[in-house]
């Protein structure tokens, strides 16, 4: 018998006016600042917050690698979700597989590849311990 598939890390957000462009659709930047936002939610569903993960483990999280299909268009007041799945876990990396949603339709789709840095070098550091073990019991957002 195999266990259930957890369903992806998920949050909300609204389409406010000043979140669209001047035909009155999303500009499509703000994907990516609603991925990120849903990103942070995700992390601190897991206990932590990327200021104390830079004061007490000396890293800090960046986009390396963003690859995003735009599907349909939303508007001003949709209410939209974000969702945040881990599709893969290294020493420093992690790949997401993001959606933003309308009620079931695929609005936008991403593959984030966000990597752990140090603050002083910003060169690739391992991922603190703990965080990894959170991600691998709790299972928030990691398809487990």
């Amino acid at each position: 018998m195999s266990a259930a598939r957890a369903q992806p890390f998920s949050w909300p957000v609204r389409v406010y006016y000043e979140d669209t462009d001047a035909g009155g659709v999303v500009y499509y930047a703000n994907y990516l600042a609603y991925m990120e936002r849903a990103r942070t939610e995700w992390l601190r569903a897991l206990g932590f917050e990327q200021p104390q993960l830079a004061a007490s483990h000396g890293v800090l999280f960046v986009v390396r690698a963003v690859a995003i299909d735009y599907l349909r268009p939303s508007r001003f007041n949709d209410s939209l979700q974000v969702t945040v799945e881990v599709v893969n876990v290294g020493g420093s990396r992690i790949r997401f597989l993001q959606r933003v949603l309308r009620d079931d339709e695929d609005i936008a789709r991403a593959e984030v590849d966000v990597v752990c840095v140090d603050t002083g070098s910003l060169r690739p550091a391992r991922m603190p311990r703990e965080m990894r073990e959170k991600m691998e019991t709790t299972g928030i957002g990691t398809g487990n």
